[in-house]
């Protein structure tokens, strides 16, 4: 089918008819611009408009289909052949559009699911499922893109492109858990403990979530399924920032480095709300002047059991510190190196060889959930 010399021939005819191309649009029910294109060749006609266009120029459909007056002895020769190009011409125009549909839908679901990613909060089931809606049409669109192609072939790699789509997915996922600290979108199995904690089963890993939704919120991504619900470490505090891995870098032996100071008070508990410290260098102490009142924030016994970690963990990272005096709006606690050396059990285990990491997580760490523990030990230690 030679689409410019059918142009060529409406055009002719419609000047035969003494026709604008206003005119011979207004009749068809399409715009000018539309004449013009299939004068030029630039588009073949619809073919529900064949007939209509024949009708008004005085001419034949097999003529229109032929781009010229058809002699009788060809007509039969021409008919059938015209027959078959528009049957090419309606099969590759549906093909067309049928690629084009299948490319949108492609990109659509690509789309669909990298922004379900990022769209929908780490913990809602929801970004999962948009994103596996997101795989599903864009298999619909690869499909409509590849129909030639054997229907076990496609269905094969259907599969194979769903399932290497939902792996990216699932390491992007398990890649963002890692970087952000998040709860994971591919999980499986979401399961609530006592103590704040939220256990999420995600495939090849294990995230646990403390104090969920509070400003001390952390996570463990256990990849080594090393942990269980009993034996995963529990603090009520933001281990990343306040936990000995982080805060033994501003282990010193002198008190008066007044940056290293600071940077280990941020990283302790009750820097949330904000705080000023002041050293006494003459008799070696450091008070905290914290932008809060005790009792405001004290859900839990918290005020107690931050004062004892904190205390145990300066006197630890900083040599010569002998005492630390906390003060609060209208209310303070002092605390002295040498009743932590004497009262606070296993002391010697925690500053063993310097600072031993797992004697402190088991000595101080893991005794903060000890309620019990912290009374006792409170009353003991603080004027």
């Amino acid at each position: 089918m030679d689409i410019i010399k059918i142009g060529k021939f409406i055009a002719e005819n419609r000047k035969k008819k003494n026709m604008t191309q206003e005119q011979l649009a207004e009749k068809l029910g399409v715009t000018s611009k539309t004449i013009s294109r299939w004068e030029n060749g630039n588009y073949m006609p619809d073919i529900s408009l064949l007939k209509p266009i024949s009708e008004e120029l005085g001419v034949t459909l097999n003529d229109l289909l032929s781009g010229e007056k058809v002699e009788k002895e060809q007509y039969q020769e021409k008919l059938e052949e015209n027959i078959i190009n528009t049957i090419d011409y309606t099969n590759q125009k549906v093909n067309e559009k049928n690629r084009f549909l299948g490319i949108l839908l492609i990109v659509f679901g690509i789309l669909c699911s990298f922004t379900a990613m990022s769209i929908f909060p780490s913990d809602s089931s929801w970004g999962s499922i948009y994103a596996v809606f997101g795989i599903l049409v864009s298999i619909v669109g690869i499909n409509k893109v590849v129909k030639k192609i054997k229907l076990w072939k496609r269905i094969v790699g259907s599969l194979l492109y769903f399932i290497v789509f939902l792996m990216l997915l699932i390491v992007m996922d398990f890649i963002s858990v890692l970087t952000i600290k998040q709860a994971p979108r591919f999980a499986y199995l979401k399961s609530y403990y006592p103590d704040n904690i939220i256990e999420y089963r995600a495939p090849f890993y294990t995230v646990y979530r403390f104090n969920h939704d509070t400003q001390n919120e952390y996570y463990i991504v256990d990849t080594k399924k090393e942990y269980t619900r009993d034996t995963v470490p529990v603090t009520p505090f933001n281990r990343e920032k306040s936990g000995i891995d982080n805060i033994i870098r501003y282990q010193n032996k002198y008190v008066g480095n007044n940056s290293n100071v600071g940077n280990l008070l941020n990283a302790l508990p009750l820097s949330e709300y904000g705080l000023v410290f002041e050293i006494d260098f003459e008799n070696l102490g450091l008070t905290v002047d914290y932008h809060i009142t005790d009792w405001y924030i004290n859900d839990n016994l918290y005020v107690e059991r931050a004062l004892i970690y904190n205390s145990v963990s300066i006197f630890s990272l900083i040599d010569n510190v002998q005492y630390i005096q906390y003060q609060f709006t209208g209310k303070s606690y002092r605390i002295e190196r040498k009743s932590v050396e004497e009262l606070y059990p296993d002391y010697d285990k925690i500053n063993e060889n310097g600072i031993n990491k797992d004697n402190f997580n088991t000595y101080l760490e893991k005794r903060m959930n000890d309620d019990v523990f912290i009374k006792d030990m409170f009353n003991m230690l603080f004027m």
